[in-house]
C-alpha cells in the first residue's frame, strides 16, 4: 500500500511538473519569431512584427491557462540605445519607460494575471458583449512593447510562484483596465507599483454597480481564483447611486450588497478593502474652486458598513477632491478626457468627461491608492517597487513632465455608465 500510494505522490508530481513546462515559454527575441495562432501558442500578435533597427510598438502573446504568470524581460541592444515600457493585457502598465545604453541590458520581473469567464461547469462570468474584443479574457498573455525605443532581448513567461499574493480589483470605470485610448482607471497603473510577489487581478468593468457585478459572477469568479490571505478591494457608487427601483438606495440596497462581498471574501479566508468613489470633476459655480458633492449618501454608507464590519477604508473620494481642487478649474481637466475635436481617429466633437480619467489622472489616481493603502499599514504595502516615493495629492506630479505612449486601441466611445 505504501509502495501504491508513493508511485501515485510521484506521478502527480510529475505530472504537475510537465503541466508547469507546458506553460513557460523562453522566448529569445534576437531571433525569428511566429505570428500568433492558437496552434503555434505562442508569437508576434496585434501589430506585425517589427522590422530591424525599429523603433515600432508590438505585442507578443502565448497562450496559457487561467492564473499568475512570471513574466521576466531583458532589456537592452547591443546595436542601439532603448526606451522601453511594457504593458500587459488591457494596457496595464508593468514598466515604466526603462531606459539602456547601446550594449546595456536591464532584467525585470513581474507578475501577469490572466483568466476567461470559465469558473466551473455550471457557471460563467456574464460579459458585456464590449467585453469581447478585451485581451483581459482570451485564451492569451498578452505583453505589449511600447516607448521612444523599444529594445527587447528575451521574455520569459512561467506559472508564478504559489504563495504569490494576488489583489483582486471589483468595481466600475474608474477602476476597470480601460480597453482603448484616450481612457484609464487607476486599475491598470496600480500594476506600476508592485513588485513580483503581487499579481493584480482587475475584475472591474465600466457601469458596474455593487449589485450588477454581484449579478453577473463577477465576484465568483474572483472568489474562484482567490486563496487565503489575498486581497480584495471594492470601489462602487459612481452607477449605484443611479439605480431607481425598490429597495435601491445607498442605506439599504447598496449596503446590503457591501455585506456580501465583505461575508464571501471573509468566508475564503481573503482581506477586504472598501474604496469610496473618485470625485467628479464639478466644481462650484461661484468661485470655480471647490469641487460639489455628486455622490449622495453613498460615500457615508459605504463608510458606516466599513466601519460596524470592522473593513478597513481608503479615502479616495477625499485625496481625489484635493487632487482637483489643487490642480484647479482649468488644469483639472488635464487629468481627464478632455480633448479639442480631431484630437482622436473619428473624433469629430470635444471630449469633454468629468468621471473618466486619462493616462495622467489614472496615475495619479493609483498612487492615491497606494498610498491608501500605506496609511492603513497593510503587509501587502512590503512589496512595493523600490523606486516607490510617497505620494501627497495636495502636491501632484506635472502633468507636463508626464509621458505616455498610446497604444494601439483608440476610441473615443465613452465608458458605460458615465
Amino acid at each position: 500500500m505504501k509502495t501504491r500510494n508513493f508511485l501515485f505522490t510521484s506521478l502527480l508530481a510529475l505530472a504537475s511538473t510537465v503541466a508547469a513546462n507546458a506553460q513557460t515559454f523562453d522566448i529569445d527575441m534576437l531571433k525569428a519569431q511566429p505570428v500568433y495562432s492558437a496552434e503555434k501558442g505562442q508569437g508576434y500578435d496585434i501589430l506585425a512584427a517589427p522590422k530591424a533597427k525599429s523603433n515600432a510598438p508590438f505585442f507578443y502573446s502565448v497562450k496559457v491557462a487561467d492564473g499568475n504568470y512570471k513574466v521576466t524581460v531583458v532589456l537592452g541592444s547591443k546595436k542601439k540605445a532603448g526606451k522601453t515600457v511594457v504593458r500587459a493585457e488591457n494596457r496595464r502598465l508593468m514598466l515604466d519607460e526603462v531606459s539602456t545604453r547601446k550594449g546595456e541590458f536591464k532584467t525585470y520581473s513581474f507578475i501577469v494575471n490572466k483568466r476567461s469567464p470559465y469558473i466551473n461547469a455550471k457557471m460563467n462570468v456574464k460579459i458585456k458583449p464590449r467585453e469581447k474584443d478585451y485581451f483581459t479574457w482570451d485564451e492569451k498573455l498578452t505583453l505589449e512593447f511600447t516607448g521612444a525605443a523599444p529594445a527587447v532581448k528575451s521574455i520569459k513567461v512561467e506559472p508564478a510562484p504559489a504563495e504569490t499574493t494576488t489583489l483582486f480589483l471589483c468595481g466600475n470605470s474608474t477602476v476597470v483596465d480601460q480597453f482603448t485610448e484616450p481612457y484609464a482607471s487607476w486599475g491598470q497603473m496600480v500594476t506600476r507599483w508592485f513588485g513580483p510577489e503581487v499579481a493584480i487581478s482587475n475584475h472591474a468593468e465600466s457601469g458596474l454597480t455593487a449589485g450588477s457585478f454581484l449579478a453577473s459572477y463577477r465576484l465568483d469568479k474572483v472568489l474562484a481564483m482567490m486563496k487565503k490571505g489575498d486581497y480584495v478591494i471594492c470601489e462602487f457608487g459612481h452607477n449605484d447611486q443611479k439605480e431607481k427601483y425598490a429597495g435601491s438606495g445607498a442605506w439599504y440596497n447598496f449596503s446590503f450588497n457591501l455585506k456580501k462581498f465583505i461575508d464571501e471574501v471573509r468566508k475564503k479566508g481573503g482581506n477586504i478593502i472598501f474604496v469610496t468613489p473618485t470625485q467628479r470633476r464639478r466644481f462650484d459655480d461661484a468661485t470655480h474652486s471647490k469641487i460639489q458633492e455628486t455622490h449622495g449618501d453613498y460615500p457615508d454608507a459605504m463608510r458606516a458598513v466599513a466601519k460596524r464590519e470592522g473593513v478597513p477604508v481608503i479615502e479616495l473620494h477625499d485625496m481625489t477632491r484635493t487632487f482637483f481642487e489643487t490642480l484647479g478649474y482649468e488644469n483639472s481637466k488635464k487629468s481627464l478626457v478632455h480633448y479639442p475635436a480631431n484630437t482622436y481617429p473619428n473624433q469629430t466633437k470635444a471630449l469633454e468627461d468629468n468621471t473618466h480619467f486619462n493616462p495622467y489622472g489614472a496615475y495619479e489616481v493609483a498612487k492615491m491608492v497606494v498610498m491608501g493603502m500605506k496609511q492603513l499599514n497593510l503587509p501587502i504595502v512590503k512589496y512595493l517597487r523600490a523606486d516607490w516615493k510617497d505620494f501627497n495629492p495636495a502636491q501632484p506630479d506635472d502633468f507636463n513632465q508626464f509621458v505616455w505612449y498610446p497604444s494601439v486601441n483608440q476610441d473615443v466611445t465613452k465608458p458605460d455608465g458615465n
